[in-house]
């Protein structure tokens, strides 16, 4: 089984690719951390790739993709692969297709998280975690038992992510929206795109994933 999550960040979609990967044993897939294991394996993309990094350039599409080729013949993807973060763009999405062509692989969903953008901003916003183990908390939602005390380790210390702030989460979504929201109209004129509620707990997303997975 073959999948993409699409949703803004924040949606969701690690969360649930990790459920999805556990459950079914199919490999959860960030073009991130496949960045970081092509350049750390030093393959010729990797290698590639790394030359751009270095030099503060953006990677173009033709050495994501040959990342993505060459991690999904790794034999951990034989029983099928989650992509997270990846295809962005109509093009991205496109040579994704050929790619899979060209090596007898097919897609079978397009899963989307649908959040509403008021309740993302509130949401990630509204988050920070211990600075000592990492316990995540919320402003609204989940705050700890006993004011300025982590519930699980005792500390006193917070911290939020620097990038965690309405008007860079609004950047985000906007840039979400303008690059990737498209994708969907993609993937639904080839009858792969289905959608979820991506505001509901993580359990009940998850349900809903699963029945569009049997």
């Amino acid at each position: 089984m073959n999948l993409i999550l699409l949703g803004p960040p924040g949606a969701g979609k690690g969360t649930q690719a990790d459920i999805i990967s556990k459950k079914h044993r199919i490999v959860q897939l960030s073009t991130g951390e496949m960045l970081r294991q092509a350049v750390k394996a030093g393959t010729e993309t990797g290698r590639k790739a790394k030359e751009l990094i270095e030099a503060g350039k953006l990677v173009p599409d033709e050495v994501v993709v040959g990342i993505v080729a060459e991690r999904i013949e790794e034999p951990d993807c034989a029983n099928g692969f989650i992509l997270d973060g990846f295809p962005r763009t109509l093009p991205q999405a496109a040579a994704l297709e050929k790619l899979l062509d060209e090596k007898g692989k097919t897609l079978d969903v397009v899963i989307e998280l649908k959040v509403d953008d008021e309740a993302m901003v509130e949401r990630i916003t509204g988050r920070y975690s211990c600075a000592s183990c990492g316990m995540g908390y919320h402003d609204r939602h989940k705050k700890p038992k006993t004011p300025g005390v982590c519930d699980e380790c005792g500390n006193k210390g917070f911290m939020r992510r620097a990038d965690d702030n309405e008007e860079t989460v609004r950047a985000r979504l906007l840039a979400y929206y303008r690059s990737t929201a498209p994708l969907i109209g993609y993937y639904f004129a080839k009858d792969r795109y289905s959608s979820v509620d991506g505001m509901a707990d993580i359990d009940e997303v998850a349900e809903q994933i699963e029945k569009l997975l049997v």
